[in-house]
């Protein structure tokens, strides 16, 4: 672990902390989905967000991943074709389907969480000390102040 400088303003301490954390996650998130072959796609990070939050219409699942409708209406008609995304009437609105995930969807999604977990767990217990598991638990506490912070 490297120890990094504080700069003098705390001002440019944040932003230089700040782009530090931004680029470590990120590398780390990049690695842990490749070794896994659980990369990013249009269509996994739809059934997160479903799995997250639960059913919605196609309208509010675009608006969610910021993305037009008709490229979200595209992604949704994959993911029913494959079988893990169903459609049900949305009572609000006649015109459109609430989207759930399916079963398999499910499965697809816990498969893949796990699959990562499983690659992050053996990482720690390989390079980690006890000490430094202690740290990365109250890090890991930080990150969730600042999460929860960014939503406020």
């Amino acid at each position: 672990m490297t120890t990094r400088k504080l700069q003098d303003d705390p001002v440019s301490d944040a932003l230089a902390l700040a782009e530090e954390l931004r680029r470590a996650i990120g590398t780390f998130v990049r690695v842990i989905r490749e070794e896994t072959a659980t990369e990013r796609s249009a269509q996994s990070e739809t059934l997160g967000l479903l799995a997250r939050e639960g059913a919605m219409n196609v309208a509010a699942l675009a608006q969610r991943r910021r993305v037009t409708h008709q490229t979200m209406r595209v992604v949704v008609a994959q993911l029913v074709a494959d079988g893990l995304v169903e459609r049900s009437a949305d009572s609000a609105d006649r015109r459109s389907w609430q989207l759930s995930l399916s079963r398999a969807g499910r499965a697809q999604v816990l498969r893949d969480r796990g699959t990562r977990a499983a690659r992050i767990g053996t990482l720690i217990g390989t390079t980690l000390s006890v000490a430094e598991r202690k740290q990365l638990r109250t890090a890991i506490g930080l990150l969730e102040r600042l999460s929860a912070a960014a939503v406020e």
